[in-house]
């Protein structure tokens, strides 16, 4: 007993020692011989696991929710990236409080944080603000075909999130752009709206073929292609209503022919070249058979009283004058040798 009773006398009198960061968990969870860092570690991918399970388990809950909320494929992916976000942060902070590193012990003096800023941050907090007005605006959504000017580029919408824009072009690779660069671009969205797009033709006749004949064969040329809505209701686009059939006006009287346009709608707007180049054909394969002559850049010179005088020699003419010019050359050079010896 007087053992015993010393034993718990040096235990009460000997206060423990406050874990700090880094120190060994007590003894009543963990062994001693056990490291803290592997302890810490265990802890923080044990907290890591635990965000991951909790982040999906509120996706699978509130996803469909959100989906019925937004109604964008665009602002629910958004949506559900801010909760994992916000889920790993909160596990981020746990962490940091499991190696005794607390949020006032973080601090960055404000020059190293404006350098920060400046250098690294700038660009990625630039495209932010810019996806977040993609997002308001909503120029194109996830699935729509859009084209990129001034590269000439056309695919379909990915993915849009805060930082870039993922299209699938049509050669069948990915093209990444920042937001902040989509925003300065001119953007072609073919399906925003109506799938439908309007494409036109021009061609050129010469004032001998037969205008009104060559019209009603481009018309019908266009009309025999698959993907050409050949007829219908008028078409509205605004305030506006135009036909639905194809049509070929008379767009100019030029020099070398008369400039016809035509103007046709295809169904979609996935197969823009192909369908172009088969009303092209068609209109080739009308037009061969027709009394229609489609117009080359060419020029006719007519020179009359009023043109003044133009000399025109043949080879003939020019060896002559070649001959003439050789003699003359000859007689100049002897009267000039002459007069050296004169």
């Amino acid at each position: 007993m007087n053992g015993l009773a010393g034993v718990l006398a040096q235990t009460t009198a000997t206060p423990s020692p406050t874990p700090g960061p880094g120190s060994p968990v007590p003894v009543g969870l963990f062994p001693d011989w056990i490291p803290a860092w592997i302890i810490n570690a265990a802890a923080a991918i044990a907290v890591l696991l635990i965000a991951y399970a909790v982040s999906h388990l509120i996706i699978r809950l509130i996803g469909r929710r959100l989906a019925r909320r937004f109604r964008r494929p665009s602002l629910t992916r958004t949506a559900i990236r801010a909760i994992r976000v916000g889920v790993f942060f909160l596990a981020f902070l746990a962490i940091l409080d499991i190696y005794g590193l607390g949020l006032e012990n973080i601090a960055l003096s404000v020059t190293v944080f404006s350098a920060v800023v400046g250098v690294v941050l700038a660009p990625i907090v630039g495209s932010v603000i810019s996806g977040v007005f993609l997002l308001a605006d909503q120029p194109y959504e996830i699935g729509d075909m859009i084209e990129i000017d001034e590269t000439d580029t056309q695919g379909f919408v990915e993915d849009i999130t805060l930082r870039y824009t993922k299209i699938f072009t049509l050669d069948n690779t990915f093209l990444v752009v920042p937001n902040g660069t989509m925003r300065d671009r001119d953007i072609y969205n073919y399906s925003a709206e109506d799938t439908r797009v309007r494409l036109d033709l021009p061609l050129v006749i010469t004032y001998e073929s037969d205008v009104g004949a060559a019209r009603e064969l481009i018309e019908g040329a266009a009309r025999s292609v698959d993907k050409v809505i050949g007829g219908g209701p008028d078409i509205r686009i605004g305030a506006a209503r135009y036909p639905a059939a194809p049509t070929c006006y008379i767009d100019a009287f030029g020099d070398h022919g008369v400039e016809l346009r035509l103007r046709y709608w295809i169904k979609e707007p996935y197969k823009l070249l192909a369908t172009r180049s088969a009303v092209q054909t068609a209109v080739w394969e009308r037009l061969a058979d027709a009394d229609v002559e489609i117009a080359y850049p060419h020029s006719h010179m007519v020179f009359d009283e009023t043109s003044g005088e133009l000399q025109v020699a043949t080879r003939d003419g020019q060896a002559a004058m070649a001959e003439e010019t050789g003699r003359g050359r000859g007689q100049v050079g002897q009267r000039e040798h002459s007069r050296d010896e004169e």
